[in-house]
């Protein structure tokens, strides 16, 4: 597994990734810079775009241009993503500490329910993505899925019943209850992610067909 890290470090799309991760500070520190103009309820929502940017970045995640190449390689599908997932997590929870660490003490939110909502748009970013994978042929489908998760993010503050918002503040007696729906959200995302990462059986057919030729 060592062997391939470097590979998969090369094909990562780091400009995008970069990209959300730089946007989605400068989201959160604009608490600091006009720290006059916060309120709490502000400051919460300010770090939820933060989040959600975050996770538009990790769309790109999956974006490999080399993929008909890599398709037929031993290395099963959910271990080449499972790998992108590795290297880049690290770089993902520090972007997040520094984004919560830019904003000022007294307007942080409860730092562990919005770690959550923000664990949950990104996995939902990465569930879109394995789901797009599977079903199509595109290489770098990045720009659909951020399309896409915006698209959901959107759907879902319009279009949520008022009893079961996910989007309210600390002071909101829903408030627990609506977190209490997001580890919902979360479980129900991991598991699309990791459906949606298998091998079609088609293809560990020409795969296991591949390799018998090979062996002759």
């Amino acid at each position: 597994m060592s062997e391939l890290l470097p590979a998969v470090w090369r094909t990562l799309p780091w400009r995008a990734l970069g990209s959300g991760a730089a946007m989605g500070l400068l989201i959160a520190g604009t608490t600091r810079v006009w720290e006059e103009h916060y309120n709490p309820w502000l400051a919460l929502n300010t770090l939820r775009a933060s989040a959600l940017v975050f996770a538009l970045g990790l769309a790109f995640l999956l974006d490999d241009p080399a993929r008909h190449t890599t398709a037929t390689v031993p290395t099963p599908r959910p271990l080449r993503q499972v790998l992108r997932l590795a290297v880049v997590a690290p770089f993902a929870a520090l972007s997040w500490i520094a984004a919560i660490l830019l904003v000022p003490t007294g307007l942080r939110p409860p730092l562990g329910p919005v770690t959550l909502e923000a664990v949950t748009a990104g996995v939902l970013a990465l569930a879109l993505g394995a789901a797009w994978i599977r079903r199509s042929q595109e290489p770098e489908p990045g720009v659909s899925i951020a399309v896409a998760l915006l698209t959901l993010a959107v759907l879902a503050l319009l279009l949520i019943p008022e009893d079961w918002t996910l989007f309210v503040d600390p002071d909101d007696p829903r408030w627990a209850d609506s977190h209490e729906r997001w580890w919902g959200v979360l479980a129900a995302a991991v598991t699309m992610a990791a459906v949606w990462a298998r091998e079609p059986l088609g293809r560990r057919g020409y795969r296991r067909s591949g390799a018998q030729v090979s062996d002759r």
